[in-house]
C-alpha cells in the first residue's frame, strides 16, 4: 500500500496543503457554498452510480453483506498517521483480498482542503479524522454522503454525525504524561492550566499548531474557558518556553528519553512509550470539583460524496465500527472503543472512571474560524 497517491484517479487530484492557513481561508468559502452544496448533494446521491455499471446506489442503504465480491480501489484519505491506521486496513484487506487499498496519510487540514478542491472531481472514497470538528466542517459543506451503517446502531448518539454522514470510531483522551525519573507523582500537574507554571519553564513538550488534536482541545478550551482566558494560556505556554514539536510521536519519544519533564498528548501515546519500556507516567488532569474535566474527542470516518467504489467504501465502515475492527484499535493502539462488550487493552485505565468536559463539538465546528484566529493570534508555531 502506498502512503501518498495522487492523480490514481486521473486529473484534479489535490495537492497537498500542509499550513494551517490555507483551511482558514478556505473555511469562508464552506460556509458560503454550504446552502447551494446541501441541494447539489442530493442531486449528487441519487445519482451515484455503481462501478459495475450505471444502475444506481442508494447511499443511505445498508452495506452489501459480508460474502460479498469486493475489488477495484479503495482510497482512503486519513489524519491518522499511517502506523496506526495501518494494520487495521491490513486487516480489513486480508477479508477482501480482491480491493487494491490506496491510503494518503497527512495533517486533518490539509486532507480537508484536498477534499474541497476535488470536489467536482473526487479522489477518495473514505476519509478517516483524528478529530470530529474537521469532519463536522466537511459534512456541513455537503463534501460527504449519507449511509446508514448496520454496525452504527451500537454507537452512542454523540458518535452519530448529523444526517448520518459520519460515525466515531474510537474516543481518546488529553493527558500529561511524565517522566518518572524526573517527576514524582506528588509534584506532577493535575491540570492542563498547570503546565504554564514557571516551575515547568522549558520542561513541557506538545504538538504544535498544525495538529487536529491541540486544534479540537483549543475549540473546546474556547467554550470551557471562554477566548480570553483560552488565549492568555496559549500565550503564557509560550512565555513558559514549551517546545512545540510536529507530531504527538516526537512528543512521546522526548519525555521518554528523558529531554523533557512533561508532554501534552493525547493518552495512548503514553501507552505507546510506556510499552517500549520507557520511565513514564499519565496524567488524566482537571478532575477537581472546580476544574473544567477532561478534554476527549473522537477519530471518525465518513463517505465521500460520488465515491468511485462505493461497495469497498460501506464495507470498510462496517469492518471499523465492527467488534474485529474496534478490537483492533483497542489492542494495539490503546484506543477507547465506542462499540459497547469491546474490551480496553488491559493496561488503559476505563474512562467512565473521570469527569468528562462537556463541549458542544458541532458548535466548535461552526465556529472554526475563530478558533484557527485565535491560535494564529496568540503566534502558535
Amino acid at each position: 500500500m502506498s502512503s501518498h497517491t495522487q492523480n490514481h484517479r486521473g486529473q484534479g487530484a489535490g495537492k497537498a496543503i500542509s499550513s494551517l492557513k490555507p483551511i482558514v481561508k478556505l473555511k469562508t468559502r464552506w460556509f458560503q457554498i454550504t446552502v447551494l452544496l446541501a441541494a447539489l448533494g442530493q442531486i449528487l446521491i441519487a445519482c451515484t452510480a455503481s462501478p459495475a455499471g450505471n444502475a444506481t446506489i442508494d447511499p443511505s442503504s445498508p452495506t452489501e453483506s459480508a460474502g460479498a465480491n469486493l475489488s477495484g480501489k479503495l482510497v482512503i484519505y486519513s489524519g491518522r498517521s499511517e502506523p496506526l491506521i495501518q494494520p487495521v486496513l491490513d486487516r480489513f484487506q486480508s477479508q477482501h483480498p480482491d480491493i487494491e487499498i490506496l491510503l494518503k496519510s497527512g495533517r486533518n487540514s490539509e486532507l480537508a482542503n484536498a477534499l474541497l478542491e476535488e470536489q467536482n472531481n473526487p479522489q477518495a472514497d473514505i476519509f478517516i479524522t483524528t478529530e470530529i470538528i474537521t469532519i463536522q466542517a466537511l459534512q456541513q459543506a455537503g463534501i460527504l454522503q449519507s449511509y446508514r451503517s448496520e454496525a452504527a446502531s451500537a454507537l452512542p448518539p454523540y458518535a452519530v454525525g448529523a444526517d448520518h454522514t459520519w460515525y466515531g470510531l474510537t474516543l481518546r483522551a488529553r493527558v500529561i504524561m511524565y517522566n518518572t525519573e524526573l517527576v514524582s507523582e506528588q509534584q506532577a500537574p493535575r491540570s492542563i492550566f498547570d503546565l504554564t507554571d514557571p516551575a515547568w519553564k522549558s520542561q513541557v513538550a506538545s504538538a504544535n499548531s498544525s495538529n487536529g488534536s491541540l486544534q479540537a482541545q483549543v475549540a473546546a478550551m474556547r467554550q470551557l474557558v471562554g477566548e480570553e482566558a483560552t488565549e492568555n494560556w496559549l500565550r503564557e505556554m509560550l512565555s513558559n518556553d514549551v517546545t512545540w514539536f510536529g507530531g504527538h510521536t516526537d512528543v512521546r519519544k522526548a519525555v521518554g528519553a528523558g529531554e523533557f519533564k512533561l508532554g501534552l498528548v493525547n493518552h495512548y501515546y503514553y501507552y505507546l512509550q510506556k510499552e517500549e519500556g520507557s520511565p513514564v507516567d499519565i496524567i488524566y488532569p482537571d478532575q477537581t470539583a472546580d476544574g473544567i474535566g477532561l478534554i476527549t474527542n473522537l477519530t471518525a470516518v465518513g463517505l465521500v460524496q460520488r465515491s468511485q467504489n462505493l461497495p469497498a467504501a460501506r464495507a470498510l465502515v462496517e469492518f471499523l465500527l465492527s467488534a474485529e475492527g474496534q478490537q483492533l484499535f483497542a489492542s494495539l493502539n490503546f484506543e477507547y472503543p465506542l462499540i459497547p462488550g469491546v474490551p480496553l487493552h488491559p493496561s488503559v485505565q476505563p474512562i467512565d472512571g473521570f469527569r468528562l468536559a462537556d463541549v458542544d463539538t458541532a458548535k466548535a465546528a461552526e465556529n472554526l474560524d475563530e478558533t484557527f484566529d485565535l491560535i494564529e493570534r496568540a503566534g502558535l508555531p
